[in-house]
């Protein structure tokens, strides 16, 4: 692969509406839709530490390798989505602890805003529209072998799912 192409696909930048799996996102709202039951869900971004991640905003989500726990960035702060009352985490594999972070890669999906670019591998930018995560029903039942990080909408509880590399947590308002 050359170098040029590699620059390209680092910094891919999609206008409009994506949809994964499916021929079109469902309404004019959806900036980033996937298919509904294929029983597979969307694998956060892995980082090292929360603590050594600059420019987040408000929303965003990792994977903290530190503690293995699955995390959004919450008024300032980083709120633990993970919640295990065991206090069992952690990964069966080590897929990204070896590789070199490419600072410059990111996808952008939608129109840019004025302010300041985004930290971030995937920036949804559009300021009128949302993402749908992958929904599946019963995913604790139906995803085979789900990786640290996994998170999806579970369509039978009707509530957030989030898998951890060794359990599954549930949010629900």
């Amino acid at each position: 692969m050359t170098t040029a192409a590699v620059l390209f696909m680092g910094t891919l930048l999609i206008s409009g509406q994506v949809a994964i799996g499916k021929g079109s996102v469902s309404n004019s709202s959806v900036s980033l839709e996937f298919a509904e039951n294929e029983n597979r869900g969307m694998i956060l971004p892995w980082v090292t530490s929360v603590g050594a991640v600059t420019g987040v905003v408000d929303g965003s989500f990792v994977y903290d390798l530190s503690d293995h726990k699955v995390k959004v960035k919450y008024s300032g702060g980083w709120k633990d989505l993970s919640v295990d009352l065991t206090g069992a985490t952690g990964t069966a594999v080590q897929i990204q602890n070896d590789a070199t972070e490419n600072t410059n890669a990111k996808v952008s999906i939608g129109t840019p805003t004025t302010a300041a670019p985004a930290a971030g591998i995937l920036v949804l930018e559009d300021q009128t529209k949302a993402m749908v995560l992958p929904r599946v029903a019963s995913p604790h039942l139906n995803i085979v072998d789900p990786a640290p990080g996994m998170m999806v909408y579970d369509t039978t509880a009707k509530q957030l799912a989030v898998f951890n590399g060794t359990v599954w947590s549930f949010w629900k308002q």
